[in-house]
Order: C-alpha cells, then sequence, then structure tokens
C-alpha cells in the first residue's frame, strides 16, 4: 500500500513534484479527512467533496503566493486548507479558538478574504488584478475567481463580468457548475447552464481539443488555430458561447472537473489568454462519497454520522424543535388559511426549513435562488398587488438587500413580513453567518415594526400579528432549540412588551429569546435574597416606553440583554427613549454583543463568554446591585419626565 501523502504536504509547492497517479491518490486522502472531519462535527461536506480536483489542479497550475485566488462563498475551501499548511491542524475546524470553516487571512497568506455570503468573487478578483496592474512590477499576477452555478445568477456577478469585459482585465473566473446550490439551483440561469452541458456539438467541440491538447507540452499555436476556427461554429450554436462571447469575455467548456489531466491543460490555456476567460467546469457536489453523491442537500451541511467505509450508517439528529421549524410550522399554518400569503426564501429552502411548504403550496412559494436584494423588491410587488409576502431569510443575507427594504419596502410603507432566521449567534459558522447587525438596520426605517419572541409560542403569535398589520414588520429569531416558557401568555399588541415579574430591586429586560436565560438568572437572584424582575420586551419598534421607562424611572438598575451588536441595538433604543424622556441613565446597563466581530465556537460558547447566558447575567445583576444607589423616586428630574409622559 502507497505511504500517505496528505501529511506530507506543508504547502502547494509539495504538490508540483508528484505524478499525476499520486495526485489522484492524494485527492482520495483528502476526501478521508474530510469525511473523518464530519464525523465529529456539522460542518460543510458535499460542496468539499465536489472540489478536490478542482483545488490540486488550480494550486499546481499558479502560484498563489504570488498570484490571486478567491473562493467564491467559502464554504468549500476545506480542501484549500488541507494543502496550504494547515493539514495538522484540521481536526480544529469549525471549533472555538480553530481553524474558520471559511477562508481567513489570519490563518494563512493563500486566503486573501474572509469570503461568507455568495457572488463577490469575480468582483474582487477584478478589483485585485485592476489594483496589481497599477502597481509597478505586479502586473504578472493572474488573478483566478471560484464561482459555483448556485452563486452565479447574483446580480453582482453581471456587474463584474460587464465591467472586466469593458476593462478587459487578464483573469479567470472557474465556474463550477453541480446543479447545486444549497438545493438544487433554481431559474434561467440553472436552466441556460443545463443547455450548455447537454449540448452534444459542444461536447464533441471539447473532446477534439482534449486530443489535440495532449499532443503538445503546452498550449502553442496549433491549439490557437484549432480554437479560433471553431470560434463561429461554437457562437452560432451554442448559447454559452453567443452570450458570454458577446459580452466580451471568453467562454471555454464544460469540460470534466474530477479529471486532474484535462483541468490542468485548461487552466494552462486559460492562463495564456489575454482577456476575461469564464472556464466552465462540470462537477458532482458530494463526490468520492456515494450517500453525499444520492443526496447532497442532506449532505451539504450534516449532523455528525457514523460510517464504514463508504457508507453511512447513522446521521446523529437533534430531538427538540429548533425556533427555524416553529417559524416554519407556523408559515404553513397561515397559508393554508389565508390564500393571500405567499412565501420566498433565497436558495435556503432546506435551511429554513420550508419543503413541506413548497410541496404542499408550490404556487406561492417562491425560491429567487442566491439574490436577496431581488427577494425583497419581488415581494414588494407582490404587497402592491395585495399579497401578503414573507420574505424567510437568514439575518446575515438580508443584509444584501438593505437598500430594497428602504426603498421598495419602508418608503411604501407595503405589508411585507421579513422572518430573520438565525438571529443573532450562529455558533461554528462564525463572523460572516453571525445575525447581529439586523436589529440596528431594521430598526432605523421609519414604518418598519421590529419584533424579537421571547420564546417559540411568541414567534408564532408575532407572525399572526404580522399577517394582519398594515405596514412592514421584521421577526428575528435564532438558530437554537425551541424553548416555551412557562407562563400566563399575554396576546401580542403593537408596541406592547409583557411583564413577567415586577422586581423592587433591578430589572432585566429580555430582548428576544435569551428571555429564558434572564428568567433563570432572575430566579437564582431572588433565592440570594434580590428582587429581580423580567420584562419580554417583544417589540424593538415601537418600544413599549411606557412600561420600560417606568423601570428606568423607579428601579436602582435596568439591564438590557439582546443577542446582537449593542451599537445601535436593543439597548441603544432604550438609552434614546430614555434621554428623550428626560429621565437619568445612569441606572441603565447593556449585554450584548460589543464592536467588534465574534469569531466561531458553539453558541453556547459564545454566549458564555459574552456574559449573555445565565451565570454572566446574574453576575451583572449582582455587580450592579451592590453598587446601587438607593434610587430617589421623588427626584426633580424624574417627577418632570412622569409629567411629560402624561
Amino acid at each position: 500500500m502507497a505511504a500517505s501523502l496528505l501529511p506530507t504536504i506543508n504547502s502547494p509547492d509539495d504538490l508540483r513534484p508528484l505524478t499525476l497517479t499520486q495526485l489522484e491518490q492524494l485527492a482520495a486522502e483528502m476526501r478521508e479527512a474530510l469525511c473523518n472531519v464530519v464525523a465529529n462535527r456539522t460542518a460543510h461536506f458535499a460542496s468539499n467533496l465536489g472540489v478536490v480536483e478542482l483545488c490540486l489542479a488550480l494550486h499546481t497550475t499558479f502560484d498563489f503566493r504570488r498570484d490571486r485566488l478567491i473562493w467564491d462563498t467559502g464554504h468549500q475551501i476545506y480542501p484549500h486548507k488541507l494543502i496550504t499548511g494547515r493539514f495538522r491542524d484540521f481536526s480544529s475546524i469549525r471549533t472555538k479558538g480553530g481553524l474558520m470553516g471559511y477562508p481567513n487571512p489570519a490563518e494563512s497568506e493563500f486566503d486573501l478574504f474572509v469570503t461568507g455570503h455568495a457572488g463577490s468573487s469575480v468582483s474582487t478578483v477584478l478589483g485585485l488584478k485592476s489594483g496589481d496592474d497599477l502597481l509597478p512590477g505586479q502586473d504578472d499576477r493572474a488573478a483566478v475567481a471560484v464561482i459555483g452555478d448556485g452563486a452565479f445568477p447574483s446580480g453582482i456577478v453581471f456587474e463584474a463580468l460587464n465591467n472586466a469585459a469593458g476593462l478587459k482585465k487578464k483573469m479567470i473566473v472557474v465556474l463550477n457548475d453541480n446543479k447545486m446550490s444549497i438545493c438544487p439551483r433554481v431559474g434561467g440561469v440553472a436552466d441556460f447552464l443545463d443547455r450548455l452541458r447537454m449540448n452534444s456539438l459542444y461536447v464533441g467541440l471539447k473532446k477534439e481539443a482534449v486530443k489535440a491538447l495532449t499532443k503538445v507540452p503546452l498550449i502553442g499555436d496549433d491549439i490557437e488555430r484549432m480554437m479560433k476556427k471553431t470560434k463561429n461554429a461554437v457562437k452560432a450554436g451554442l448559447h454559452g458561447g453567443m452570450f458570454f462571447e458577446e459580452l466580451g469575455i471568453r467562454y471555454v467548456g464544460p469540460i470534466d472537473g474530477h479529471n486532474l489531466s484535462l483541468l490542468k491543460q485548461y487552466l494552462e490555456m486559460c492562463k495564456e489568454s489575454e482577456e476575461p476567460v469564464l472556464l466552465h467546469i462540470v462537477t458532482q457536489k458530494g463526490h468520492g462519497f456515494g450517500p453525499a453523491e444520492d443526496d447532497p442537500v442532506t449532505f451539504h451541511t450534516p449532523a455528525p454520522f457514523e460510517r464504514e467505509g463508504r457508507r453511512v450508517i447513522s446521521i446523529k439528529k437533534s430531538s427538540t424543535k429548533a425556533y427555524t421549524n416553529i417559524a416554519s410550522e407556523a408559515i404553513h399554518a397561515q397559508m393554508a388559511v389565508n390564500p393571500k400569503v405567499t412565501v420566498m426564501t433565497a436558495a435556503m429552502c432546506q435551511g429554513t426549513n420550508l419543503e413541506r411548504v413548497r410541496d404542499d403550496y408550490p404556487a406561492r412559494f417562491f425560491d429567487v435562488g442566491i439574490c436577496e436584494s431581488h427577494a425583497v423588491a419581488f415581494a414588494a410587488g407582490q404587497a402592491k398587488a395585495g399579497l401578503r409576502p414573507i420574505v424567510d431569510i437568514y439575518s446575515t443575507f438580508l443584509q444584501r438587500s438593505f437598500d430594497q427594504i428602504f426603498q421598495e419596502v419602508s418608503l411604501q410603507n407595503l405589508p411585507v413580513t421579513f422572518l430573520l432566521d438565525r438571529g443573532g449567534l450562529t455558533g461554528p459558522d462564525g463572523p460572516t453567518h453571525h445575525g447581529v447587525f439586523d436589529i440596528g438596520y431594521m430598526r432605523m426605517f421609519p414604518n418598519m415594526v421590529v419584533m424579537a419572541p421571547g420564546d417559540a409560542a411568541d414567534l408564532t403569535a408575532m407572525l399572526d400579528f404580522a399577517l394582519q398589520h398594515d405596514a412592514p414588520t421584521s421577526i428575528r429569531y435564532p438558530k437554537a432549540a425551541a424553548e416555551t416558557l412557562d407562563r400566563a401568555f399575554a396576546p401580542v399588541e403593537l408596541g406592547r412588551a409583557e411583564v413577567l415579574e415586577w422586581g423592587a430591586d433591578g430589572m432585566i429586560v429580555a430582548c428576544g429569546t435569551l428571555l429564558g436565560a434572564c428568567e433563570k438568572a432572575a430566579a437564582e437572584l431572588r433565592n440570594e435574597g434580590l428582587d429581580v424582575g423580567v420584562i419580554n420586551a417583544r417589540f424593538i419598534k415601537p418600544l413599549d416606553t411606557e412600561t420600560i421607562l417606568k423601570a428606568v424611572a423607579g428601579c436602582p438598575f435596568v439591564v438590557t440583554v439582546e443577542e446582537g451588536q449593542l451599537m445601535t441595538g436593543f439597548g441603544a433604543a432604550v438609552l434614546e427613549a430614555a434621554n428623550e424622556a428626560g429621565l437619568p441613565t445612569v441606572n441603565i446597563h447593556r449585554l450584548g454583543l460589543p464592536d467588534s466581530y465574534v469569531e466561531h465556537g458553539e453558541r453556547a460558547e459564545l454566549l458564555a463568554d459574552l456574559g449573555l447566558d445565565v451565570a454572566g447575567i446574574a453576575a451583572k445583576c449582582r455587580e450592579l446591585a451592590a453598587a446601587a444607589v438607593p434610587h430617589d423616586d421623588n427626584s426633580a428630574a424624574t417627577k418632570a419626565a412622569v409629567r411629560r409622559r402624561g
């Protein structure tokens, strides 16, 4: 049996002496390393299996210490990490203090950007190439973007291709076509790529090109002449040649993305081109691991699983419902009773658990692909027509549609309901995916109602409220197990908080599903003799100033708790309201995320580090109680503020 190669690869330099047979052996070892990681934790899997050969071909064709490489989205970065000096730390990926599951310049010189959102690679690579060309001695650097067919329809991609063609920059865009994003791709671009893949004339022409390529060590005049002779025929007969080449982008492909020798030869050919090139490669998501090939949706980011060789024995599944499940069930129930309700997502049908909605109400379910800006403007059009659209998108991805939220929804005051999944810390996905900015970016818009459920019961009631409210609404909830608190449930009313218990020594005001932790902290404190109460804020906007400012005016301390950025967040809204009311704010203290990016780790670990778990909330209250000066309810400032509030 051949000796293992992967442990000997400390940098891409170690790849260059390897034979094709050895590279194929290395590819198999890399796939085994991927399987070992996913056996222990949730991680991106099928997408990484599909790019192993591409990764090896890129690193044996280019020198990315000098040349430029951007992996779009970035969750298919694992093979790249394995061969760029991170094999020995690979088992730490997506754990606190370990390797990030996305590119990370802090880890390696081979990672240029932290990329976690789709579609930006062509723009950033074009910017890199443009910058290099303007600097002395840098214009010989190659520039390569790798983008998947799921990300390819993003509007920014076509903006970048248009700009690249106009600038005539020497760059390569590798289109990795595996018929998938996270879920099966949708739309006209998907159909277009399918036609390209299936066109027998084009495949035949490429087979002839391959035969010629095998006869010469490098790309020479014979190949160029052959390509020029076939160019007009290709353009006349094929959608791909016509579209891209008329745009000013040289189109090459489609070719087998798992054939290492072929990939290397075509990359060499593209490397010689003096104009922008799009190399279309065809891969299989999950390649080399049967279960992932058969079910790439489940195996995109599977739960840890046990296996024997290439066979999965069992997949560990959680026995508890997540907030995502609660939201999807509530959507399904609303669609059953209201024919005006529609739902749209952006290539995240599985992530938002909308498969049942899609299957039961196909005419009112819309997957728009990785095109969040379009999704929001599309929803605005439906709302204007008289429907009640729900936009169900991860908080971090909805940021991409900021202008459409402003222009098409808020400014028009249209009743679009935003469900912001993954609102808060997303754990191992890290800073690209933490949904911690939405409170700030949603509450600034006029007409927008912004809510955060305290538990599962709140979430269902808030969706019902939103679909009856004649203005835009936003509801955020985390990637976490759903909790239903034992309490007398108060109906959801516009701008009304819910007082769970009043406290004479202090109050905790919870914004969102950390309410359960706040209740536990308050109970712990009451057992110690501190009378601390809890308010479930429910509404970030409009804020229940009557209830919350009563606490500010009457309690020695008030602690606001939110799973989001403190800057522009819920606590900031409370400070603003107190200031407007003329109340002293020295007794208001905020718990949330600081003005810095939070790294990856398990959600519970991160919450504890930030003081947002039961222990942290209780500790802050003890600290404030010990330092509190008896609150003077009869002060002139307090009396004046109460009079102003009426």
